[in-house]
């Protein structure tokens, strides 16, 4: 297939590699910033561009990897052509595209991505959505080709899908470098927990979260809790997160009641 890029961060970066390397022609790679462009495009061999009127035409696809406030003014802009026009955001919906053209569709990636940092993208999870029963299909066959894990998933699906990515990822990130920082305060190095994180992530392959969760909130130790507390005294923000966490997981234990 024919497929044109349309912007050049990190989620541009790795699908325009996958598709380019099972044999997919990466026609062109935009971007406002034409050395950014370039450095997508050169992996690829794919021409760089920086303005919407360079483009060529001749393409099956333009896949919009781009900020979610920028979508749909690109769609706009891109329908002229009737070529199919798809977005990968999370939470933006069909609808975005869709008021601009029937040739609609969306192909979003659940995964975390860094330019610097490689990943097999057969295990990403790609879900799809199409204007058509048959744009579905397409987006599906052409998803199988880059992945093993294919969904079909509607727009409020994926409003939630997105969602609980941020509880799954963005917040536990944040989590760590809190308490990173709690570590260098106290000259201990961050190293010291990478065996400790990847063990918590390596359990939640095999069983739920709740069958695996540890630690004192679980197990109503309520003077570890106190203690903790006490330590996070000069750090107001940290310690209501402490708390508020520690109650939710009390909660979760009961079976979502509160009290023990």
């Amino acid at each position: 297939m024919r497929i044109t890029i349309i912007g050049s961060g990190n989620v541009a970066t790795h699908i325009a590699a996958a598709f380019a390397n099972v044999g997919h022609n990466i026609v062109q790679v935009y971007s406002r910033d034409i050395q950014h462009a370039a450095m997508v495009a050169y992996n690829v061999k794919a021409e760089p561009i920086d303005a919407l009127d360079a483009i060529d035409p001749n393409t099956d696809l333009f896949l919009i990897a781009i900020k979610d406030d920028a979508i749909a003014d690109i769609a706009q802009k891109l329908a002229k052509y009737g070529k199919l026009i798809v977005h990968t955001s999370g939470s933006t919906s069909l609808e975005e595209i869709e008021q601009y053209t029937p040739n609609a569709g969306v192909f979003y990636p659940l995964q975390t991505f860094s330019k610097t940092k490689e990943l097999d993208f057969w295990t990403v999870p790609l879900c799809v959505e199409g204007a058509t029963a048959d744009i579905t299909k397409q987006l599906e066959e052409l998803a199988r080709t880059v992945s093993n894990n294919v969904y079909r998933v509607n727009s409020e699906q994926r409003r939630i899908l997105h969602l609980a990515a941020v509880f799954a990822c963005n917040f536990p990130n944040y989590l760590y470098y809190a308490a990173g920082e709690l570590l260098r305060e106290h000259n201990l190095d961050f190293s010291m927990l990478r065996p400790l994180i990847l063990e918590t992530a390596r359990k939640v392959q095999e069983h739920l979260p709740k069958d695996v969760q540890t630690g004192p909130a679980v197990r109503n130790d309520e003077k570890t809790m106190a203690a903790h507390l006490q330590l996070l005294a000069q750090n107001p923000d940290l310690r209501r997160v402490y708390e508020l966490l520690s109650q939710l997981i009390i909660k979760m234990d009961n079976g979502g009641t509160a009290g023990a």
